[in-house]
């Protein structure tokens, strides 16, 4: 019986296909940014973007900045654009570049109001649409398990928000390029950690469930699966898993490859970490990077993959992205931010998601 749900669960994830076009996408460049500019202008002309949806904020060219500063340069910023130029609802997604501020400062904790700009703006249309919030904690995502939906508006009344960042500029054109390149072929890759049986755990094994069989490698073992080929998606514990030593996986990535893990903090930083540093224990602070020992989400760009989600701060593993819905949704054909934000069950909290929204595989052939 199980088995037939899942079956028929992943017919349901077909039958509902990406909405995106280049004139849903709204691309946010910091004027203040030599390599925001570039990646937007590189983005825009590689995926055809109209001129009228590239929006210029001007805002610190910091990570962090206050909840006052991400009102004023950012969220009043965007919110101008979509206003001025008429595509409030036309808008379906927002690409934040490297060199947009990646972090509101705030209180911590699951009542704090500290956040990732990317998940603030997330509610940005129901923001302009009046529709009052709750800073402190997250907020629910309208989006999250609609599976069978199309997304749009005002139905959902939010926007998928991604970001192209990575070490540096060069990573960032490669991964656009590979997007540009996805195929649905390849292997997903579910590494459990095995360390004692909790909902990460079972999230990862009905994702293999959902796939087909054939195309899934699942270790549920103490092993940690390093130098894997032929991969187009990834999910796991990363850091978190004891047993996991090395920094980079050593995997070969399809074009179109994605990853998400289990790790509070991979995404807290797009600042290159030395060259000889590796993840540690919370225990061992010579082993912290940007204030974390915790494996990074730049490091799957760097190593070629096309897209990753992260966390700037704790979000807490309830609030990290459901494997289970993000795999089979991208194996389907959805984009990769639909694939992302249905398997996100907050906003307005501490997520990323990492790469070009419109990237997708394509149905399954």
């Amino acid at each position: 019986m199980l088995l037939r749900t899942a079956l028929l669960s992943v017919v349901a994830f077909s039958s509902a296909a990406s909405a995106g076009n280049p004139e849903n996408v709204l691309v946010v460049v910091n004027a203040n940014s030599a390599t925001s500019r570039s990646i937007g202008e590189y983005y825009a002309r590689r995926r055809s973007i109209p001129s009228a949806n590239v929006c210029t904020i001007k805002a610190p060219p910091q990570e962090t900045v206050s909840r006052d500063e991400y009102n004023r340069s950012i969220a009043t910023g965007v919110g101008s654009c979509l206003k001025a130029k008429r595509l409030v609802e036309q808008v379906l997604y927002i690409v934040t570049t490297q060199g947009v501020p990646l972090r509101v400062k705030g209180a911590t904790g699951m009542d704090g109001d500290n956040a990732s700009v990317d998940s603030e703006l997330a509610l940005l249309y129901s923001d302009l649409h009046g529709a009052p919030r709750n800073l402190r904690g997250p907020a629910p995502n309208p989006f999250f398990r609609q599976r069978d939906a199309e997304f749009r508006h005002p139905q959902f009344p939010i926007y998928l928000v991604t970001r192209l960042a990575a070490y540096d500029l060069s990573g960032v054109r490669a991964m656009i390029d590979r997007s540009l390149s996805a195929r649905n072929r390849g292997r997903f890759v579910l590494d459990l950690r095995s360390k004692r049986d909790e909902s990460g755990d079972e999230w990862l094994r009905n994702a293999a469930i959902l796939l087909p069989a054939e195309r899934v490698v699942l270790e549920q073992t103490d092993k940690v699966l390093y130098g894997e080929k032929q991969v187009i998606a990834y999910a796991s514990w990363g850091s978190n898993d004891p047993n996991r030593k090395q920094r980079y996986l050593g995997f070969e990535w399809l074009p179109g490859a994605i990853a998400t893990e289990y790790v509070s903090t991979n995404g807290r930083t797009f600042a290159k970490p030395p060259n000889g540093w590796n993840i540690g224990t919370w225990k061992d602070r010579g082993s912290y990077f940007a204030a974390s020992p915790q494996s990074m989400t730049a490091d799957f760009i760097a190593d070629g993959a096309t897209g990753a989600s992260g966390h700037v701060d704790e979000p807490y593993l309830r609030y990290t992205p459901r494997p289970d819905y993000v795999l089979p949704a991208y194996y389907s054909g959805r984009n990769l931010a639909e694939s992302f934000y249905l398997a996100l069950p907050a906003l307005s909290w501490q997520n990323i998601i990492v790469g070009d929204p419109l990237c997708s595989l394509g149905e399954p052939q």
